[in-house]
């Protein structure tokens, strides 16, 4: 049996190596355009940072082995060609043309043909983007990691990245430990602004500016400026700003141009099409890794998620499927995770804003119990739909989050409701969690709100009605001293400790929103007020979750 695999990234070897250990006497050969096969390009921002020293770092196994041509010879019987490109599928002959870096073509017969093209970065159409000049790079290989150190070496001191996904924000820090000045711009209101919600943007907004990042948002660059040679700065909105690097950081889109020269079915996320089986339009043909769509586990929609753990778990599929086991790659939930400056930040499933009648558990605490001397700061905000059926999950803080994560997406994957999550038994002791860890606490607030016992609206909104002219009394349930040393300045908002709210409950009037610092003792405020008559809301997480907001508009706070 001979296979070709289009491709040396993670989809394509994890492939290859996968039918290996099935099948010793299969005809393996991997055709990758680059230099390095295996290359984790998850690791870029890491080494330009001086975290890993050299570019084989990056393709080191666990054990300290290099992951070049000759290890996959020698260990795994793969013939790996690299600087090698792949011009033409013929289907119907079954062959694949290639072209090496001297010129020389060759053809590669095959009975299972394996594309993992991966993708390629997004261009926007910015005037001075396509100059040849010095300092305007995509960080998408190695070479591109190169030569932001080489300008870094010729004393490059500002530094300006276009968009404030994943890739702009890990490039941040990168830059930002090398003494850059580094700006993002955003075209959006918010950072990340398709993996967060408004409120988990603004957290990590306010970590990265008090770290030294300016942040340029709902902003444009409109032109890349030169001066023959090299960058000297950027139009930003119509100001001209000084700067000797420019990183292109507005995504990727799929590599399936020779996919589509060979006629196989494309998508509509612009990705190829495959079935559960990872089997292009041709059933000889399989794909997977970042050129291809997956279906959405919640929506069941075609979404483009191009990350290196699911190349990962498509290549094992693709694998097994060739080599005569039926395995499926059922789809995605969009499980993303990053750090920045010691921030954790991760998201699974939906936001809000994606699901009709959402219902949100917003959290915040220590990942393990106060009195542990590791104990850090995180914060959750877990998403039900009207039913209860867990949707989504977003966190961010100085402590573990990870954990948390996965176990909202173990939860959501298997089609759990909040009241499951409440009652899941998981690890505990003080070094690990609190005694009821924050993410079931997150769901005990969603179960709170579905069986009517509890009001809230969110900061976003709670900010947007202390900008208006709008009458209502907001109750700060803190002690006298929190609220002293630091609350929204507005008449609106009046200071009763919930130790007194017993005594104090004819001030309290008919309708009022309640907030605290993370929103439990305004919870509790409510409990005690509703029976008593009144109509309360909360603010979803409090304080905690409302200063990143209220800060970003401008509200005025302080001490009273």
């Amino acid at each position: 049996m001979e296979i070709v695999v289009i491709g040396g990234g993670a989809a394509g070897l994890k492939a290859a190596a996968r039918i290996r250990r099935l099948n010793d006497e299969a005809k393996l050969t991997v055709i990758e355009a680059g230099k390095y096969p295996s290359i984790s390009r998850c690791g870029l921002p890491f080494y330009v940072g001086g975290m890993l020293q050299e570019p084989r770092n990056l393709l080191e196994t666990t054990y300290g082995a290099v992951r070049d041509v000759n290890y996959f010879k020698k260990v795994k019987n793969i013939d790996v060609l690299t600087e090698t490109k792949a011009i033409e599928i013929n289907r119907e002959k079954k062959l694949v043309k290639t072209v090496n870096k001297e010129g020389k073509e060759d053809e590669f017969s095959y009975d299972y043909l394996i594309v993992a093209t991966g993708s390629k970065p997004v261009k926007p159409p910015i005037e001075g983007i396509d100059e040849d000049v010095e300092g305007i790079v995509h960080l998408h290989g190695v070479e591109d990691a190169e030569r932001i150190l080489d300008a870094w070496e010729e004393d490059a001191e500002n530094a300006v990245i276009i968009g404030a996904g994943l890739i702009g924000m890990e490039c941040a820090e990168a830059l930002h430990n090398l003494d850059m000045n580094v700006t993002i711009v955003e075209i959006m209101d918010h950072i990340l602004p398709t993996m967060l919600d408004e409120e988990i943007a603004r957290m990590v907004e306010n970590h990265i500016r008090a770290k030294g990042i300016n942040l340029r948002l709902s902003s444009k660059v409109e032109k890349i400026l030169n001066d023959g040679e090299k960058v000297t700065g950027v139009i930003i909105n119509g100001e001209e700003v000084e700067t000797d690097l420019v990183v292109v950081a507005a995504g990727v889109r799929p590599n399936v141009e020779l996919a589509k020269k060979a006629g196989l079915e494309i998508g509509e996320t612009g990705a190829i099409k495959v079935n559960e089986k990872m089997q292009t339009s041709d059933k000889n043909i399989y794909a997977g890794g970042d050129c291809v769509e997956c279906i959405h586990l919640l929506t069941g929609k075609p979404v483009y998620t191009p990350m290196g753990s699911v190349a990962n778990k498509q290549g094992r599929v693709i694998g097994d499927n060739i080599c005569g086991i039926d395995s499926k790659f059922p789809g995605v939930l969009g499980t993303a995770i990053f750090q920045i400056f010691g921030m954790s930040i991760g998201r699974t499933g939906l936001c809000e804003r994606e699901v009709d009648g959402a219902v949100v558990g917003c959290v915040a605490g220590a990942d393990r119990f106060h009195f542990h001397p590791e104990h850090r700061p995180i914060r959750i905000k877990l998403i039900a739909d009207k039913n209860g059926r867990l949707v989504g999950c977003q966190a961010a803080g100085l402590g573990v989050i990870d954990k948390r994560l996965d176990v909202a997406v173990s939860a959501i994957q298997m089609g759990a409701k909040a009241i499951d999550l409440t009652n899941f038994d998981l690890a505990y002791a003080p070094p690990f969690s609190t005694a009821i860890d924050l993410i079931i606490a997150a769901a005990n607030m969603v179960d709170n709100k579905l069986r009517g016992l509890v009001e809230s609206i969110n900061a976003v909104n709670f900010a947007r009605m202390l900008m208006s002219d709008e009458k209502f009394t907001v109750i700060d349930v803190r002690t006298e001293k929190e609220f002293k040393a630091r609350s929204v300045k507005d008449e609106r908002v009046i200071n009763i400790p919930l130790s007194e709210l017993r005594e104090r409950v004819d001030e309290v009037p008919e309708e009022a929103i309640l907030i605290c610092q993370v929103g439990t003792r305004s919870y509790e405020a409510a409990r005690f007020l509703t029976q008593k008559g009144k109509k309360v809301k909360v603010v979803d997480g409090g304080y905690a979750f409302f200063q990143p907001v209220l800060e970003h508009y401008g509200i005025e706070v302080g001490e009273r």
